[in-house]
C-alpha cells in the first residue's frame, strides 16, 4: 500500500522557520530551527550545504526522501527561500511541510494543519505571499502568550521563561517524533497521536 507522500514523484521539503545568528539562538521564534535541527540529528543530516537563501541538506526520514532545510533570511522573508528552494527541486507546494511557533497554541501543545492562513506569523505570511497561497502543510508548535504583557515583537524573539525549559525539550522531542509520523504515515496519524483533544477544531485544514 503506498504512503501518503507516494501519490506525487518528488522528496518532501520540510522548512524549520527561525532566525539565523546566535543572537537569536534558543528564542520562540526559532523553535523551528531547534525541531528540524534535531530531526537532522536523528537521521544524520548536517544541514551544512549553503544555498537559496537556507541550509539544507538532503536526507531520507522513514523512507522518504527529504530536503530538510532552514531559511537564512531572517522570519519575515522566509518565502523567498521556500520559492527558491521548491522551483530548484521542481517541487509542488503540496511537497512542502513547514514547521513553525504559533502563539495561539500553548505551550508544549502541537497541532498539524493541511492549510490555512498566516495566524499572525509574519514567516507563514512571507510564505503565503510569495507561494501565491496557503495550500501547504504546516506543524504548529504553540509558545503561549507573554505572561507579563510583554510587546509580541519581544516575546518571540527573546528566549523562555526559566520554568518552561523542561518543558520546551520535551516539545523539541515531541514534534520531532510527530514530523517524523507525518513523514511515514501522513497528517491525519500524526493528528490522531499529537493533537491532545478530538474537537472539529483539530481536524480541519
Amino acid at each position: 500500500m503506498a504512503g501518503y507522500w507516494d501519490q506525487e514523484p518528488g522528496p518532501v521539503l520540510v522548512l524549520g522557520l527561525g532566525n539565523p545568528g546566535a543572537k537569536y539562538a534558543g528564542s520562540r521564534h526559532n523553535l523551528g530551527f531547534a525541531i528540524t535541527s534535531r530531526l537532522a540529528d536523528r537521521h544524520r543530516m548536517a544541514l551544512t550545504r549553503s544555498g537559496h537563501r537556507s541550509k539544507w541538506d538532503k536526507g531520507r526520514v522513514e523512507g522518504t526522501q527529504v530536503i530538510l532545510a532552514q531559511p537564512q533570511t531572517y522570519m519575515n522573508l522566509s518565502g523567498e527561500a521556500a520559492l527558491s528552494l521548491l522551483n530548484y527541486f521542481d517541487l509542488d507546494q503540496s511537497r512542502l511541510l513547514v514547521v513553525h511557533d504559533d502563539l495561539d497554541l500553548d505551550l508544549g501543545r502541537l497541532k498539524v494543519a493541511l492549510s490555512g492562513g498566516s495566524g499572525g506569523n509574519k514567516g507563514v505570511a512571507s510564505l503565503i505571499q510569495h507561494l501565491g497561497s496557503g495550500e501547504f502543510m504546516r506543524l504548529k508548535v504553540g509558545i503561549g502568550r507573554p505572561r507579563y504583557d510583554e510587546p509580541i515583537e519581544r516575546y518571540v524573539l527573546s528566549g523562555f521563561y526559566a520554568d518552561q525549559l523542561d518543558i520546551v525539550q520535551e516539545t523539541v522531542q515531541a514534534a520531532t517524533e510527530c514530523l517524523e509520523l507525518i513523514l511515514s504515515q501522513g497528517p491525519q496519524a500524526a493528528m490522531q497521536k499529537f493533537h491532545r483533544s478530538n474537537s472539529d477544531e483539530e481536524v480541519e485544514g
